[in-house]
Parts: structure tokens; C-alpha cells; sequence
């Protein structure tokens, strides 16, 4: 029992710069001691003492303003990170090692009892501050979830998601538990070194633009030469010049 216990304050400590010592985090985490009452009140579900188990479920909510469901199922070393507003669902189920962020929730889109209405997350999961997961689908291991994203649908391990809806980025971050995870830990679901695919589309349009508008200008500057006519004004230029200011400011 204090070898569990132990093995989750330590996993708290590597993931979270601020906590200093196992005597900090035993007595003053909150994502902690909501784990530890869930582990009771999951217990006394499965002995088929529900009512009771809700009763401890919400008695925990009280205390770290966490709300768990006592039917969900918690892996080994979960951190609740901060944790306040972090709803849980019924029949979730998060693998070992994840950690979820304050605001964050677990929910179901579905009011069918007695079937999956709630995610799935594996191993390694990163789930950021106000992400809401909503469904009764898989978030694969080691994938990330950025702040506020709104997940609707399956996400392939080690991939990045973001925004409303979530739109998957890059699985390109290393899952081995070695130094080089640590380095790339993406403590708010963000991702190094990797761009969100929509802007990635509208640089792509603003390219083809600006190159279709120096073709325009060549086939002008040829034309006034066949003509004899002037060349159009150099003003014109005032549109390549607006885009290249939309594209900077996209690459921000």
C-alpha cells in the first residue's frame, strides 16, 4: 500500500516542478487526494454498495472540488494536475501515467445507460486545462490534447489535438520513458516544432496567390510591350504586400 502510494507521489514529483518533497504533495495536492478517495468510493461500487460510493464521491468533490464517478476506472500514477473543475465520467478509463489538467472534462454525448458513453484514455495521456473529451471513443497512448480543445472523435497515439472542433497535428513526440521524453513533456498538450494543419492550409493558399499575382504582372509587362502601352501602375503591388503581412502574421 505505501509502495503505491509512494510511486504516485514520486511520479508527481517528476511531472511537476513545483513539488518539492513527498511530505508537500502528500498533504497539500488536491489531484492527489482525489485519486486516493475515488480508489475507496471505485471500491465500494464494485462491491455493489452504490449509493454509498456516491455518497463518498461526492464527499471528495467537497473537499478538492474534483468530481469523479465512482464507476469510472483510474490507472497506476494518474496526476490531476491543480485539478479543480475536472469532471470525470462513469464508465471512463484512464491508462497509467497520465495527467489531466484543471477544468478538464471526461464527458459522454450519449444517455443510453448501460453502454460506453465515456472515453478512453491510454497511457501517457496529456489532457490540458478546459479540454472537454466527449464520447465513448479511444485517445491513443502518449497522445496530447490542447488547452480548451473540444474532442470528438478517435486520436491516434502520440498525436497532438487542438481547437473546437480538436484537429490532429503531428505524432512526431518520442514515447519511450527516457530523458528525451521528459524534454519534450508537453505539460499543456503544446508540441514543439509543429504547426496547426488550417494555418498550414491558408499559407498554402496565400503561396499560390502571391505567385499567381506575380504571373498576372509578367503577363502585363509583356502585353503593355506588345501594345506599346504603358505598364499598370506600380500601386498594384499593394496586394502582394497584404498578403505577405496575412502570412507573417500567421507564422506567429
Amino acid at each position: 500500500m505505501f509502495n503505491s502510494l509512494f510511486d504516485q507521489v514520486d511520479s508527481i514529483i517528476a511531472r511537476d516542478p513545483a513539488a518539492r518533497n513527498r511530505l508537500e504533495v502528500i498533504t497539500c495536492y488536491q489531484g492527489l487526494h482525489a485519486v486516493f478517495f475515488h480508489r475507496i468510493a471505485h471500491f465500494l461500487w464494485n462491491l455493489d454498495l452504490k449509493w454509498i460510493a456516491r455518497v463518498s464521491s461526492m464527499f471528495a468533490r467537497f473537499i478538492t472540488g474534483i468530481e469523479i464517478h465512482p464507476g469510472a476506472k483510474i490507472g497506476r500514477r494518474v496526476f490531476l494536475d491543480h485539478g479543480l473543475g475536472i469532471v470525470i465520467g462513469e464508465t471512463t478509463e484512464i491508462g497509467d501515467d497520465c495527467t489531466i489538467y484543471q477544468g478538464v472534462t471526461l464527458g459522454g454525448t450519449s444517455l443510453y445507460k448501460g453502454v460506453k458513453r465515456h472515453p478512453t484514455l491510454g497511457k501517457g495521456v496529456v489532457v490540458s486545462a478546459g479540454a472537454k473529451v466527449l464520447g465513448g471513443f479511444t485517445v491513443g497512448d502518449g497522445a496530447r490534447i490542447g488547452s480548451n480543445a473540444v474532442v470528438l472523435k478517435e486520436i491516434p497515439a502520440g498525436a497532438t489535438a487542438v481547437g473546437i472542433p480538436a484537429r490532429v497535428l503531428h505524432p512526431d513526440l518520442p514515447q519511450s520513458p527516457d530523458s528525451k521524453t521528459k524534454e519534450y513533456f508537453s505539460a499543456y498538450g503544446v508540441t514543439p516544432n509543429v504547426d496547426d494543419p488550417v494555418s498550414m492550409a491558408l499559407k498554402g493558399l496565400i503561396d499560390a496567390t502571391i505567385e499567381q499575382e506575380a504571373k498576372i504582372a509578367a503577363l502585363e509587362k509583356a502585353l503593355a510591350k506588345l501594345s506599346n502601352a504603358p505598364a499598370q501602375a506600380p500601386g498594384q503591388s499593394d496586394t502582394k504586400r497584404d498578403l505577405d503581412a496575412i502570412k507573417e502574421w500567421l507564422k506567429e
